[in-house]
């Protein structure tokens, strides 16, 4: 990217910007320092709370068992908070300010207010933290009540809302700049209209969270008297498990930008793409009804219908993206000369392009590890026997983790040298990196939920019970799913940091980005058009993807049924 910057005045307003070199875009400069920030943020809170993960993971070994009881839940509460609200939350601002500003090339709508969001967003979420750290709030991190945490741990989360809120609203008004001043042409690119799902989906689920956590809040500091349970949980999901419907739209839409810079890949339908993500805002968020299913407040029609009719239609647009994403590669290498045999154009992907590996890595470990344990905790019946087990935190790290953390450290390797105009440094590092985090996180996923599968509780400190009143023993195949997962948290560990320190190397010591930077190592495919226009890839010959979509219905069904026969053992009949 170039240095320069130029003077434009758009609207009235004087603004300064530089010209991408890579894109061709106008990229304005607080658009871009707010990328930035935004972004450090996130990666700081990554870094926090993937140490408190190793920490809880190292704990649940029966072998190491490293924390006391009273530090394992604060450590949890804290892992929880960092990398599932504030990482991920810190991070989608960035991509908000990113589809709507660069993207569209646009100046971004009210700069101060978005200036505003942050600062809210940091302080909620330091106040947040050190109401943990103080070891007043080991709440976890759906803080269920009667369990109360310190006033500030909710005055956090509440000011961290809201601040994430007015930065919504700051991309929903860029989107507004960008259609009267006629920056872009025709529809909004894909990745700004995956991004708007993002944001329409944010703010229902910003709007629940402070629906539930003011009166909490409230109650902390004894202004209410008492919280129903029943409803504290049906409106805090609301937010808990609708944040992750955010996650998936805005890692969906990096899939398609990172598939679209690096090889050109458009989508095969820009129609039944955007319809796709459609899906998502009308149903998404039914799935956080599988929180639910074992209350007894709640009726059994509401259960059956948020955990099957309508919540197959999310699944749908899942399976959508999931067969549109490789679809567009394939289509893309074949129109560069790959196409030999079924998987020529796989074979011949640039798979020592961090980007592009940490995106397929995350299509298809979400797919198989996160879809499929998604939809078949998401059943009403089958539920009944992983609910409350640790199967739960493992089909949460194939989705948040594999899914989304995946995606977005496979997009920081382009906005490192596109944003920060910085090169990578120690690339084989880089290169490396997404294999060790995705190996050590498919570890994690897997064996708690296989320990999950054989009753391995959720939330219990010491799966020996070696301070229990009543001796309880699991079957040794969850002895050994633990160690496992131990090691795998090391392993993960170990991927996070090696992104850490890239990130942050890069950013400090990495050679600045010129003209002949560009020329001799590009990383954005054809000036990046097929990101920031209207297009399809206009083909359905895929036998590739063919082959890959049919593999993972093939695994999708086997695995539906055999758990469907693990309940039938639950419940004999004879």
């Amino acid at each position: 990217m170039s240095a320069s910057t130029a003077q434009d005045v758009i609207g009235g307003i004087e603004e300064n910007y530089r010209t991408c070199l890579d894109t061709g875009l106008r990229v304005y400069s607080k658009a871009e320092t707010l990328i930035k920030i935004n972004a450090v943020t996130a990666v700081i809170f990554l870094a926090v709370g993937g140490f408190f993960g190793v920490l809880v993971a190292l704990t649940r070994w029966p072998a190491v068992h490293l924390l006391p009881a009273d530090l394992f839940y604060l450590v949890l509460t804290a892992h929880g908070a960092a990398v599932l609200l504030f990482w991920i939350i810190f991070f989608e601002m960035a991509v908000l300010y990113f589809a709507s500003a660069v993207i569209l090339n646009c100046r971004l709508a009210a700069p101060k207010v978005a200036w505003l969001g942050y600062i809210l967003m940091l302080v909620g979420a330091l106040l947040s933290t050190v109401a943990v750290l103080q070891g007043e709030s080991s709440v976890m991190f759906t803080s269920y009540v009667p369990m109360q945490a310190a006033p500030h741990f909710y005055l956090g989360l509440i000011l961290f809302a809201v601040g994430a809120l007015l930065g919504v609203f700051v991309f929903f008004g860029t989107l507004v700049v960008a259609k009267d001043e006629q920056t872009y042409q025709g529809s909004v690119p894909l990745v700004t209209f995956g991004a708007l799902t993002a944001a329409i989906i944010a703010v229902f689920t910003l709007a629940s969270g402070a629906i539930i956590l003011i009166p909490t809040f409230l109650w902390s500091v004894g202004y209410i008297g008492e919280i129903d349970t029943i409803t504290y949980k049906l409106v805090w999901w609301g937010m808990g498990h609708a944040s992750q419907q955010i996650n998936v739209s805005a890692h969906v839409s990096v899939w398609y930008v990172i598939a679209a810079l690096v090889l050109g890949a458009k989508p095969l339908s820009e129609k039944v793409s955007r319809s796709a993500f459609l899906l998502y805002i009308l149903f998404l968020q039914l799935a956080s009804a599988h929180h639910m299913l074992v209350e007894p407040g709640v009726s059994s029609e509401w259960k059956v219908f948020n955990t099957s009719y309508a919540f197959y239609l999310a699944v749908l647009g899942s399976m959508i993206h999931g067969m549109s994403v490789p679809g567009a590669v394939e289509a893309a290498q074949r129109r560069r000369g790959f196409d030999q045999g079924i998987f020529g154009w796989l074979r011949h992907a640039p798979w020592s392009n961090p980007a592009f590996s940490g995106m397929a890595l995350s299509v298809v470990l979400f797919g198989f590890l996160g879809g499929i344990s998604g939809v078949v905790l998401g059943t009403e019946q089958i539920n009944l026997l992983m609910h409350n087990t640790l199967y739960v935190p493992g089909h949460f790290h194939a989705t948040v983790v594999l899914g989304t953390t995946l995606a977005f450290m496979a997009i920081t390797y382009l906005v490192v040298p596109l944003i920060f105009r910085r090169e990578l440094v120690l690339k084989k590092v880089a290169q490396w990196q997404p294999y060790v985090f995705a190996i050590g996180v498919s570890g994690n996923a897997l064996f708690m939920m296989g320990a999950g599968t054989l009753g391995v509780a959720r939330r219990h400190w010491d799966i020996t019970f070696g301070d229990a009143v009543l001796s309880f023993d699991y079957p040794g195949t969850a002895f050994l799913m633990m160690g496992l997962n131990g090691l795998s948290g090391l392993l993960a560990g170990v991927g996070g940091l090696m992104f850490v320190v890239v990130v942050v190397g890069s950013i400090l010591f990495g050679k600045r980005r010129g003209a002949e930077e560009v020329k001799s190592n590009p990383i954005v495919f054809a000036g990046g058009k097929a990101a920031t226009s209207y297009g399809s890839a206009h083909t359905l010959k895929l036998p590739g993807t063919i082959t890959l979509v049919s593999i993972f219905f093939l695994a999708f069904v086997l695995y539906y049924f055999v758990n469907w026969k693990f309940l039938s053992e639950v419940w004999p009949l004879s």
